[in-house]
Order: structure tokens, then sequence, then C-alpha cells
């Protein structure tokens, strides 16, 4: 694993946390923390020891957006006016925001501070976000004359409704915790020194009572179920999962364990076992 400069990366008792650490610049975000979150997402899903992930923030903020100290022209990848020109440059926060989309561990963001732009849009696809009292959200890029990025046009409906990301996305207000707990986009609001230990009881509640590998499977069938057209698609999926999944060990040990009155003990792994669910949904062997 690489030595991080701008996230910080643990792992105790399996659950893994990531801190994005520029604190001197309120963890905005760069070019090195991209890569850095691609990496350490990939580091997480080869580590069967992790079970759950938490993301968070040092210092006062969690991350202030894109770092702006490159002036005016931040956002702008030069002249593309030849019309043979037709290039189109990924966007940073998207490739991380896909990421998380496809990592096979559940993910909670702790919001402690400032999340502002892609320090806003970077939470929306983990799964739960628990927010400090002294958090400020914000879906600014109108009043810095972009448009939203990191695939939230896709993930902040989903998350609080059409009119409200609208609302959010149009006027580019700066919400307060409150207001973005109201909006169900945050689980929960907390003091500022009972987020973490708020953030990791839920992560310890996951990975000492569940399967890692049915947690990863559930993790992409209620993602990827939001964009399918009919419940039917889900009942494919649903159907070879519970086939799938009712053959293997950790099954067995969950009725067991249930008929013994004891706690269970999974062993399946996830980076071996995690079987693909999701094959053509027109599979003429289904019936």
């Amino acid at each position: 694993m690489s030595d991080f400069t701008q996230i910080r990366y643990e792992v105790s008792e399996s659950i893994a946390t990531i801190t994005l650490n520029r604190p001197e610049k309120m963890n905005a975000f760069t070019g090195v923390m991209m890569r850095e979150l691609l990496e350490v997402f990939d580091v997480i899903d080869a580590d069967d020891s992790v079970r759950a992930v938490i993301v968070t923030g040092e210092g006062k903020a969690f991350c202030a957006g894109a770092d702006l100290s490159g002036g005016a022209k931040t956002f702008d990848d030069g002249d593309w006016s030849s019309p043979n020109d037709d290039r189109v440059r990924r966007d940073g926060g998207g490739q991380v925001t896909l990421r998380i989309f496809e990592c096979k561990k559940p993910v909670i963001a702790a919001i402690n501070g400032a999340a502002v732009g892609i320090g806003a849009t970077m939470t929306l696809p983990m799964d739960v976000r628990l927010a400090s009292s002294a958090a400020r959200v914000g879906f600014v890029f109108t009043r810095r004359g972009i448009v939203p990025e990191a695939c939230s046009s896709w993930f902040l409906p989903r998350a609080v409704g059409i009119s409200r990301a609208a609302e959010w996305v149009y006027t580019g207000r700066i919400l307060t915790a409150d207001e973005a707990h109201d909006g169900g986009l945050v689980r929960s609001v907390h003091a500022p020194q009972d987020l973490l230990p708020a953030a990791r009881a839920l992560a310890r509640e996951i990975a000492d009572n569940t399967s890692g590998v049915s947690v990863a499977l559930s993790r992409q069938m209620l993602w990827r179920m939001l964009g399918a057209s009919h419940p039917m698609d889900a009942h494919r999926v649903d159907s070879r999962g519970i086939q799938m999944r009712g053959r293997s060990a950790d099954a067995h040990e969950g009725v067991s364990s249930f008929l013994e009155k004891r706690q269970a003990s999974f062993a399946d792994s996830v980076s071996r076992e995690l079987p693909d669910i999701f094959p053509d949904w027109e599979d003429p062997q289904f019936t």
C-alpha cells in the first residue's frame, strides 16, 4: 500500500476509517486526493478483514470542495474551440463517486464540518450519512459558474427527491446540518464529540452481526435497482441471489446460529466468494 499524503487510512477491529487529511486547506479536494481515494478503495475491497468503512475529515472541515488556489481558471481545461476537438476530460470527482458506488463494503460518511461542492457530492454514493451539528453542506456549483459533478445529477435526486435536489442545486445555498437532516440527506445529527462514536457504533453493528458477502450483494442490489424499470428486474436478481447464497456456508451458519441461539460466525470471503447475480436481464433460463 502507498504512503498516502492527503488522506489517512486506519483499520481497527474490522472497521476502516478514511480521513481526508489537508486540515490547513479545509481538506480541499485535489488530484492527489482523488488518486489516493481511488487507491484506498481498491485496498479496502481486497481486504477481507474490513467489514465497514467510515469517511470523515481532519480538523474543522469534512471537505471544503475543490482546491481553488489555482485561481479563476481552476475549472478551465483550455480552449477547445476547434470543431475537430471533441475531447472530454473525465471529472475527477465522478471517478471517485463511481469507485465508491462499486465498493463491496458499506460506506458511512461522518460529516464533521464543511462539506461543499465535491465535499458534498462525494458523500452521495456512501450508504449512510451522519453529520456533526457543526457541519454545513452546499451544492454550490451554480454560484461558481459550473454545474453539478461527481454523478450528483444521478445520486442527489435519488437521495432527497427531484424537487429538493433542484432547489438546493439551483440556489447553491449552504445548508445547516439540521436542514440537511430535514431534507433526508443525512440520517442523524450529533454533537461534534459524538459524531465518530455514532458512526463507529453503526459500523460495529454491521461488522458484528452480518455476513460480509451478504452485505456486499445487498449493497449492489439496492443501488442497482434504483435504475430498474420494473420490479421484475429485482425479482430476477433476488431469485438468483437467494438461490446462490442459500447454498453457502454463511447461509447454513446463519440458520444454525439462530436455531442454536448463539452468535453467528460467518466465514465466507468477499474477495473470493462474491457471486455475480447480475447477468443479462433477459436470461432465457429464468422462469
